[in-house]
């Protein structure tokens, strides 16, 4: 399947909104999307705006995603990546990571890094960050509050130009002195 990647473009507003609400999106902060907070997200410039843009995923003439990419005045700007539930796990979130990745790295040379969270349990997407050269460099704890209520720890990657260029990841030195097996100061059990 060839897939492309095509800027979204504010006379698009009716398709976003349309593609957003016509789904669920179990690992989003927002599962099920009304379409008024589609409107105003769209309004406010969330995927056509200053420092923001937004891409289709597409094969043929069928829409298999979006990206979306935030803080693209930053060194170290963030994305978020939909994937139509019919096209979920068939390698297009992966297909789609390498290609913004590629694409932040080589046309933005002021990027240094590219950052992404997801849940702790969204688990095909954690493989993909691996799987992309990701490398994990965060665990928040209970960070990730869903509409239901319910809490979930959030994980963050990232990927460094310089190990992009190289074709290389390198962890974070996880044990870097950080004073564990000591006692907190003041905290008593």
């Amino acid at each position: 399947m060839e897939i492309t990647y095509r800027r979204f473009v504010p006379s698009e507003a009716d398709d976003l909104v349309a593609f957003l609400t016509g789904d669920t999106w179990p690992f989003h902060g927002t599962a099920v999307v009304d379409p008024d907070q589609a409107r105003q997200w769209v309004a406010d410039g969330r995927y056509a705006g200053d420092g923001n843009r937004a891409f289709w995923i597409t094969a043929g003439d069928v829409t298999l995603g979006l990206v979306r990419l935030m803080d693209l005045g930053d060194e170290t700007p963030v994305f978020g990546l939909r994937i139509g539930s019919p096209y979920r796990g068939l390698g297009i979130g992966a297909r789609a990571l390498t290609w913004l990745t590629g694409h932040l790295l080589t046309d933005f040379p002021r990027i240094r890094r590219i950052e992404g969270t997801t849940r702790q349990d969204n688990v095909a997407m954690r493989r993909t960050f691996r799987r992309c050269g990701y490398v994990k460099e965060a665990h928040y704890r209970d960070g990730w509050p869903a509409a239901d209520g319910a809490v979930h720890d959030a994980v963050g990657y990232a990927i460094l130009r310089r190990d992009w260029l190289a074709g290389t990841t390198t962890d974070p030195d996880w044990n870097d002195g950080d004073g564990r097996g000591r006692p907190r100061a003041g905290l008593s059990r």
